[in-house]
Parts: structure tokens; sequence; C-alpha cells
């Protein structure tokens, strides 16, 4: 069985309603706080039990069972993801996917990926194979800022930095393949994200000899070859680590990023939505200290105002500026343009 934690919040969620359409529903389950949030996923025939990362007796009932727990990160704080993972190891989970950002780092400068590093090395230290979904930042995270820059005219914020921006879609669907077909991306080991040697995470020619943007990157190599990672000659399978050619484990560990393939800064997204309603909206850039007042002055929590300077100065730093081919591949087709998510989501 695939649990599903998060299950009525948009990533979960629609993770859920992906793998219903590839496996029975008696195959699935969720783990969610609020079980009559989800009455419509029950009465399709998915599982829904009570589970929450601060309460280890609900959550132990909602995992019972589980071959695959799909980990929908909370919180910046590690420790709810350290119960559920030992909830879940516990529970006699054969894998655990949980799903990371881009930048984690124990060095970042944001709260959340320091928190979603921790995570990873808890994962690694659980003996549970794992895999870590480093994923892109969310495109949504603009639409919440601009909705109020449309009605003023200006997106004032902090000094940024350029974004890969992210849609959801692209990044359920890559959570449905690491739970259903896990063969798609091969030989990632559980603490070397740069598996594929010598290339950086963020190198366009990650299989040596394939094509940046083409169908043609993986030409050739089949699922269960094991001779996906280029260098590898014909008669040494062992450079994939004891991962066999067929297994699930196939996609372990950390992944590279998993991100759009532009980069975005406030002051372009300003530009874009600009372009996009015919409304001019200006990027007005303000110290941090005078935005944090201002949120602040206006209803925000100083803990989310201070964890928010948080994303700006990682930002400032680089630490989203990351294009990394990974997801298209993964997809077999281009990701979802932050353009697109807009027009969406702004019912434009």
């Amino acid at each position: 069985m695939i649990i599903v934690t998060g299950a009525t919040g948009r990533l979960g969620r629609a993770v859920v309603e992906r793998l219903a359409e590839r496996a029975p529903a008696e195959q699935l389950g969720v783990s969610v706080r609020d079980p009559e949030k989800a009455a419509d996923l029950a009465a399709r025939g998915i599982r829904v039990r009570r589970g929450d990362f601060g309460d280890p007796v609900a959550l132990a009932h909602a995992l019972e069972g589980a071959a695959q727990v799909l980990l929908v990160s909370g919180p910046a704080d590690p420790e709810p993801h350290r119960v559920a993972i030992d909830v879940a190891k516990a529970a006699g989970a054969k894998r655990i996917v949980y799903t990371s950002h881009q930048a984690a780092s124990p060095d970042s400068l944001f709260v959340a990926t320091r928190g979603h590093a921790a995570s990873e090395q808890d994962l690694a230290e659980s003996g549970v194979p794992f895999t870590s979904l480093r994923n892109g930042f969310y495109a949504s995270t603009t639409v919440y800022l601009l909705r109020s820059a449309l009605e003023t005219g200006e997106l004032i914020l902090p000094e940024d930095g350029p974004v890969s921006w992210t849609a959801h879609q692209d990044l359920t669907e890559a959570a449905t393949i690491a739970l259903i077909d896990p063969n798609r991306l091969a030989g990632l080991t559980p603490t070397d994200p740069n598996r594929l040697a010598g290339l950086t995470p963020t190198d366009p020619n990650r299989l040596a000899g394939l094509t940046p943007t083409g169908p043609e990157r993986l030409a050739g190599l089949t699922p269960t070859d094991p001779n996906r990672l280029a260098g590898l000659t014909p008669t040494d399978p062992n450079r994939l680590a004891g991962l066999t050619p067929t297994g699930p484990e196939r996609l372990a560990g950390v992944t590279p990023a998993l991100t759009g393939q532009e980069l975005f800064d406030y002051a372009d997204v300003a530009a874009l939505v600009t372009d996009l309603t015919g409304r001019k909206v200006t990027r007005v850039t303000v110290p941090d200290e005078e935005w944090r007042q201002t949120a602040i002055a206006h209803g925000m929590p100083e803990f989310a105002a201070d964890l928010t300077l948080g994303i700006f100065a990682a930002a400032r730093r680089g630490e989203f500026a990351v294009v990394d081919p990974t997801l298209p591949t993964l997809l077999d087709r281009p990701t979802t343009t932050l353009r697109d998510v807009l027009t969406q989501e702004l019912t434009l």
C-alpha cells in the first residue's frame, strides 16, 4: 500500500488524485489531520485515517501496512519529520519518499531549507530506502504577492535574486512517478546528489553525449539498462553501488534539483504580470527591516516575517538560482512556465 501524508493539502491531494489514476483504490491510503476533509476519498475506496506528525500513536495507525510512504513536508522544524520517519520505519515501510527543497543545505540562509537538510540526514540514517525529492520553489508563491500588487500597482519587497520557479503540477507528476515508476530516475545515491560522476547539479549535459533539451537525452536507454550513467562499461554494473537494475532502489537518495527551466527575480515577475494583464506593476525594493516592520504592522506574525526575510537573503545569495534538466527529462516534456502558472492562477 502507498500512504500519502498531508493528503488534504495542495500537493498531497494532487498526488493522491494522480495515483488514483494509476493504481487501484485499495492499494492507496492517506494520513490526514481531519478525516472529514478526505471523506470523498474514502467514498472512492481509498483508506483514510487520521494522522499527525505531532501524534506518533495516531500516525502509526495511519501508516499501518504501508509499503511506501510519501512524507509531504510541513513546517521548517525537522523534528516532526524525524518523528514521521521513525514511525514509517516502525510501520515496516520499505521506502520513504520525502518532499525536500532544491536549496536544502545545512548552511542555507533560509531556515526551512536547513530543516530539509536535517531531514535528509535523518532519512539517510534511518536505514530505510528513501527518495528525497528536491522540489523547486513553488511558482504559486508569486501569486500571493501579486494579488495585492495588481491592486496597488507596486510590488514592494526586499532585495531578492533569481529563482527557478516550479509548478505544483510538475512536482505532483514527479512525486507520482517516484512512487509508481521509480525506475524513471536511475542510480541516485542516498548521499551524493552528483551521482553522475564529474557533473555538477546544474550541468545541462548530465548524461554525457545527450542533448540538453531533446528527447534524445535518454535515447537508446531502456529502463533496465545498468549503463544509464555515462561512462559505465557493459561489464561494470557495480557502478550502480548495490542498486539493482530493475528494483525501486533505482530512484534512491537525494535527487538533483527538480526545477523549472527559467530564472525570474521579482523585477522579472512584475514585468511578466504587467505584460499578461496590461496593468502596470512596478517593482519597488525596500530595506529588509522596513519591509519587516510594515508586514508586521499589516498583521503578519513576527516569525513569519523573519522566515520570509530568510527567503530573500537566500535568494540574494543565489541559493534558488539553479536550473536543472532533471525535471523535464523525468516528465518527458517541457516544464510548466511561470507565465502559464500566472495565467492559470490569476484567472487572467
